[in-house]
């Protein structure tokens, strides 16, 4: 249980840095804060001089108490050595290690600090990796967005960095409702290949396991349904999972369930990713349902788990390092001003042919 003087510092730092207060403004006063937060005069006075001493307000004797910028200049004191903040849904597995790869090799060249958060796909984990972004003050920043294909409780802290004219670019996905520069691989076409190299080998029962609070499922569930439009196949509800990241730790029973409840309505999956592809693979032994004679699997995104599994899943490649190598490069150009950079990006996948994929 954190003190009632950090709860204010928190509550406050957390208007200041999304705009609520702006710098300049006046906060309100003592009695006021003491009437807002329940406390005495004493644990705001506390805060009030914390604040002050890490430089988000100055107080102005018989005037009041005022948002500071200062504590921008108080993190990045040495301005010679630039520093660029990175925020990724996670970091140690799946293509982000690669990934980040890519940003550091780039950063290094250029004599640029990497300051690195994750989110783990949650929103609150978001803010607090804004926040501490923006209270370092970071010359620039590189974005995974969490649960891109929902609504976005944080996008006035992404407004904070354009004010503050600190560039930043999204990778992977991006914020439909914030006009910003992003670099991803076309999940559409990565899908539409995956469902159409199906379909060339015969298949007509062709099933879909994908991710729906982010871009990339969205996309990807987009290009599936293109290709069996376009091969007169007809889209059927019950041959799609679909889940979440609340829903993934559960994706083995249901993956069971599903195969379970449609085995003759299915001989081929397209799957989200990998990660998904090889869940399917596992449970596919579980049930004696033999790949690929019986069920073809299609993963994405070429990930070191389908490099280093038992078997060679057919997959679709993702840019990975060469994408994080690219962010980096676009948030330096940005910084040494050059003009004309990129708004959007997409990176065109290729299918690698594996051992999960059968003729019917």
């Amino acid at each position: 249980m954190k003190p009632k003087y950090q709860f204010i510092i928190d509550d406050i730092k957390s208007n200041i840095l999304s705009g609520v207060y702006n710098v300049g403004e006046q906060i309100p006063t003592e009695s006021a804060l003491q009437e807002q937060y329940q406390v005495s005069r004493q644990t705001v006075r506390k805060a009030i001089l914390e604040l002050s001493n890490e430089g988000f307000l100055r107080s102005e004797k018989g005037s009041g108490t005022y948002v500071s910028n200062q504590y921008r200049s108080k993190s990045n004191g040495n301005s010679n050595n630039k520093i660029i903040g990175v925020i990724t849904t996670y970091i140690s597995d799946y293509i982000f290690p690669s990934i980040i790869r890519g940003i550091e090799g780039r950063l290094n060249e250029d004599n640029y600090s990497l300051l690195l958060a994750s989110t783990n796909n949650d929103v609150a984990q978001e803010k607090k990796a804004l926040e501490m972004m923006l209270s370092y003050g970071v010359d620039g920043l590189i974005v995974e967005p969490t649960k891109s294909n929902l609504y976005n409780p944080n996008i006035a802290y992404y407004l904070t960095f354009k004010e503050q004219d600190v560039p930043f670019i999204m990778i992977n996905a991006y914020y439909e409702e914030l006009e910003v520069p992003f670099f991803c691989l076309d999940d559409v076409q990565s899908s539409y290949l995956a469902t159409k190299e199906l379909i060339s080998k015969g298949h007509k029962k062709i099933g879909i396991i994908s991710k729906m609070d982010d871009l990339q499922g969205k996309y990807r569930m987009k290009g599936y349904i293109k290709a069996l439009g376009e091969a007169k196949l007809r889209f059927q509800p019950e041959q799609v999972l679909s889940f979440d990241t609340e829903s993934k730790q559960n994706l083995s029973v249901n993956i069971k369930n599903f195969l379970i409840e449609n085995r003759d309505m299915l001989t081929a999956i397209v799957c989200y990713n990998d990660e998904v592809g090889l869940e399917v693979v596992n449970v596919c032994r579980q049930l004696d349902i033999s790949i690929p004679d019986e069920l073809s699997i299609i993963g994405q995104d070429n990930s070191y788990i389908a490099k280093n599994a038992n078997i060679k899943l057919t997959t679709l490649t993702h840019p990975q390092e060469q994408m994080g190598r690219d962010a980096a490069d676009w948030v330096i150009k940005k910084l040494q001003g050059k003009k004309d950079l990129p708004t959007s990006t997409y990176y065109q996948p290729v299918l690698i042919e594996g051992e999960t994929v059968v003729e019917k």
